[in-house]
């Protein structure tokens, strides 16, 4: 079943979202209601002719035939603008209501995503295979260079044995030399080759977790590891 929170935020959308239809609407309805009568020029017309019956040259009558036709013209003119502002009226809602929606995915979206982070990657599987130079991470398979090949492997026997390796030790156990001898930033190289190689950042980012004043070390459990 749905979370609270979940319902609370499908309440907000809902809420958010008839709160835009209403303001539209409210903003319609406003706007019809103080728009001019498109009868409004036919009346003054039809007064003149009431009020003017001594108006019988054909010049004048020509003038009063002249402005009735003005006065059906801009009639239809306000019936056709009531249109297009309607219509405005209806894709203004549309985009608002659009953009709410789009709005609070994304919200979701890196709320997810965060929760991701903190958690890290489920990973119920690692096969690294050192002849083939490939890795299956549950069901991706990954083909990596010689290089990354060694330094995920040299991760995951770390990690197998609880431990956390900086940069310098990474470097050291590949070079075979001293550890003292080795430059951190030549570890963290081939940390950022590694991910690179792997591809997928999010992915990349949550399998290698680099801690603070520490070292790197894989993110899963040391049982979930293989390597032939």
């Amino acid at each position: 079943m749905p979370s609270e929170p979940f319902r609370a935020g499908n309440r907000v959308v809902l809420a958010g979202i008839a709160a835009i239809v209403a303001i539209l609407a409210g903003a319609a309805v406003l706007l019809f209601l103080t728009l001019p009568d498109g009868n409004a020029f036919n009346a003054r017309v039809e007064r003149i002719f009431v009020e003017n019956d001594a108006l019988t040259g054909a010049g004048e009558i020509r003038l009063l035939e002249i402005l009735a036709q003005s006065g059906t013209a801009f009639s239809e003119v306000l019936t056709s603008y009531r249109m297009v502002i309607f219509v405005l009226l209806v894709f203004a809602a549309a985009l608002l209501v659009a953009a709410l929606v789009f709005l609070v995915m994304i919200a979701a979206l890196n709320r997810r995503i965060g929760e991701m982070e903190r958690a890290g990657i489920e990973v119920r599987s690692l096969l690294i295979s050192r002849g083939e130079n490939a890795v299956v991470l549950n069901d991706m398979s990954f083909t990596l260079t010689p290089a990354a090949i060694e330094t995920l492997a040299v991760l995951a026997e770390a990690r197998m044995d609880g431990e956390i390796l900086s940069g310098a030790e990474i470097e050291a156990v590949i070079s075979g030399r001293d550890a003292s001898d080795c430059d951190e930033a030549a570890g963290a190289t081939r940390i950022k080759r590694l991910r690179d190689a792997l591809g997928n950042q999010l992915v990349a980012e949550l399998l290698v977790r680099n801690i603070a004043r520490k070292g790197y070390v894989l993110a899963i459990d040391r049982n979930a590891i293989r390597m032939i």
